[in-house]
């Protein structure tokens, strides 16, 4: 058994798959089908192991934020250069959150917040998530900045 994603396009799918395998080192196209025109219709492609299907099904259905892909980052650089990529064209989210030029929310977070909030007291950890609360691209210092009380109160 295989759990994908599956992601329906009006149109740029094959588009789509291109932009996202060329963000990530381990990232690829696996398989275009194409349409009786020569048209794309599904492109397989992977990013970090995570098999997703792209469709170009038409307009029947679009893209809304309750679903949305998620990647969580190394380093501040991670967040910065992926945040740059997908929100052009795109339109900034809270939280770490985005929506691409193809309509698709992707969740930028960095490994870092995981680890503030879990080494964190209660206090510590209501001024990162209160911090985390006024940020759209997630800055880690900011973050740790919050957990140890330095900086602008939120």
């Amino acid at each position: 058994m295989r759990v994908s994603t599956f992601l329906w396009f009006d149109g740029p799918a094959e588009e789509a798959a291109e932009f996202y395998t060329g963000l990530f080192a381990d990232a690829t196209v696996l398989d275009v089908q194409r349409d009786a025109d020569g048209a794309a219709r599904i492109v397989v492609f992977e990013i970090a192991g995570q098999r997703c299907i792209a469709h170009n099904g038409g307009p029947g259905y679009t893209f809304g934020p309750a679903i949305s892909m998620y990647i969580d980052c190394d380093t501040q650089e991670e967040v910065d250069d992926l945040w740059a990529a997908l929100t052009e064209g795109g339109e900034e989210g809270p939280s770490g959150s985005l929506t691409d030029r193809y309509g698709v929310t992707w969740q930028i977070i960095p490994r870092a917040l995981e680890t503030l909030l879990a080494g964190a007291g209660p206090d510590a950890a209501e001024r990162v998530l209160a911090a985390l609360g006024t940020m759209t691209r997630i800055d880690i210092q900011g973050l740790a900045d919050a957990r140890d009380g330095r900086g602008d109160p939120v």
